[in-house]
């Protein structure tokens, strides 16, 4: 069973270490602030289930960290604790949201009954909360939009994994929505009322990360003034998300199995081990195999982290999903401008649909917030999207020039010097021409997705069954 984990928040350094100590010995998990900032820091990194604050404090009081508390952590709860304690004192400290008022010298019995009495209640509000989001529906999968098979095969998966221990592994390229999917894997699962904790090992220097996850001891090196928790140690009973999980020195790597293996961490400078259960959900946009392979990866790592592999397409390869996302993502920078824009024009849609989108979902949502902000009316068209955009179109045709009975090669072509409709024009009519008719069949050989043809389609005035445009629409 996990300990309860409590936060001492006490200006004075002796009576701070003192009551940590009276706690410790009682089996809590403690952890100390000599300020209210360092606390707000340290409830950052991972909740805890009590905080156990003095009253009178320097910079930020106990009353203001109470207040800074409560919004953001809604099932910590907080016990006051002074030597300046008065009626009204206390009785602000209640309204405002305190489990108890405790006032010094305080007996070892009534402090470790008191702090007992609040974890109890945090982990059944704890609970109460995931039960209650469940019950609104708020436990979806949130942020992932699309129709596409593709993304509808990952959105299964992680319904799938969601209520198990297992070690996830994302893999796609820069901007798929890798955090996206671990965040919903966190929310459907019974950790979701614990703080998900992310890291992004590639942004971190190689001399810094191991702190950063492992956490220190007081006294470990120069510097380290006081004890630090790490992000695995933050992640207890909650979900540990290690981003570019490939960009770990071979060093950290190993450290990383024996956590994963033994479910214990040693902080830095420590000489005790202890148990953490953390979930583990890692991501990376490289071929995990392909650097097990170079030696860049350790194979006995890449198996325990592999246990279930997710897969996110890039969004060329789920182009009839892009009018939906464009859709969404207007939806929600739309009141950058007032909530004046409306839509997506046909041009502009075009244009979106038309370009390859190398930096995927990512791209394109900056690509609309920045049509919402440069937009003078109520609709999106051309001229307000990026120049990369505009700049180049990625069509798909045959090699040789006609339809073949093969997927088509793709390339880019620049979009001006060349009669883009015309050209486009003159494709689908040979792939319909080819289909007979049969909207599949012709996206197969343009190498489209179905939607997408079906919106050229449209635009051109063609319909299901049709092999030849209309009159009024021939070039």
């Amino acid at each position: 069973m996990k300990k309860a984990s409590v936060l001492v928040v006490e200006d004075n350094d002796l009576e701070r270490q003192i009551t940590a100590e009276i706690l410790r010995e009682e089996d809590f998990a403690v952890e100390e602030a000599a300020a209210g900032k360092r606390a707000l820091e340290l409830l950052a990194l991972g909740g805890f289930d009590v905080v156990l604050t003095d009253l009178m404090m320097p910079g930020m009081s106990g009353e203001e960290l109470l207040a800074s508390i409560r919004p953001q952590y809604p099932a910590t709860q907080v016990v006051m604790v002074t030597a300046h304690g008065t009626i009204d004192s206390a009785v602000k400290a209640m309204k405002s949201g305190a489990f108890y008022y405790l006032t010094k010298p305080t007996d070892r019995e009534t402090l470790v009954m008191t702090v007992a009495k609040a974890a109890e209640l945090a982990n059944l509000q704890q609970e109460n909360l995931l039960l209650r989001r469940r019950l609104e529906g708020k436990l979806t999968i949130d942020g992932i939009v699309g129709q596409a098979p593709e993304i509808q095969e990952v959105i299964k998966i992680v319904r799938k994994v969601a209520a198990s221990n297992s070690t996830v592994l994302i893999q796609g390229e820069s901007g798929t929505g890798k955090e996206i999917i671990a965040r919903s894997i966190h929310m459907l699962s019974p950790r979701a009322a614990r703080p998900f904790v992310a890291i992004n090992c590639s942004a971190i220097p190689d001399n810094l990360i191991e702190n950063e996850l492992f956490g220190h001891e007081r006294g470990a090196f120069t510097g380290a003034t006081e004890r630090k928790i790490g992000l695995i140690e933050a992640a207890d009973k909650s979900t540990l998300f290690l981003d570019e999980i490939a960009d770990l020195g071979v060093g950290l790597q190993a450290k990383l199995l024996r956590v994963l293996q033994e479910k214990e961490v040693r902080r830095v400078g420590g000489n005790e081990s202890f148990r953490v259960d953390a979930r583990m959900v890692a991501a990376t946009n490289r071929n995990l195999a392909e650097e097990v392979a170079e030696q860049r990866f350790r194979e006995d790592l890449y198996y325990r982290v592999n246990v279930v592999t997710i897969t996110l397409p890039p969004l060329r390869d789920r182009a009839s999903d892009i009018p939906i996302l464009a859709s969404h993502f207007l939806a929600k920078y739309s009141g950058l401008a007032g909530g004046r824009v409306k839509e997506v024009g046909r041009e502009a849609m075009e244009v979106l649909l038309d370009y390859s989108w190398p930096g995927n979902i990512r791209q394109l949502e900056s690509a609309i917030e920045r049509a919402v902000l440069l937009c003078d009316g109520d609709r999106i068209t051309p001229r307000d999207l990026p120049s990369e955009v505009l700049a180049r179109k990625t069509i798909s045709r045959p090699s040789a020039g006609a339809i073949t009975g093969t997927r088509a090669d793709h390339f880019e072509i620049p979009a001006e010097g060349i009669n883009f409709d015309h050209f486009e024009r003159e494709l689908i009519m040979q792939a319909m021409e080819r289909a007979d008719g049969v909207i599949a069949k012709a996206a197969k050989l343009l190498g489209m997705s179905y939607r997408t043809l079906q919106y050229r389609l449209e635009k051109f005035g063609m319909k299901k069954g049709d092999t030849r445009l209309p009159e009024s629409k021939l070039p």
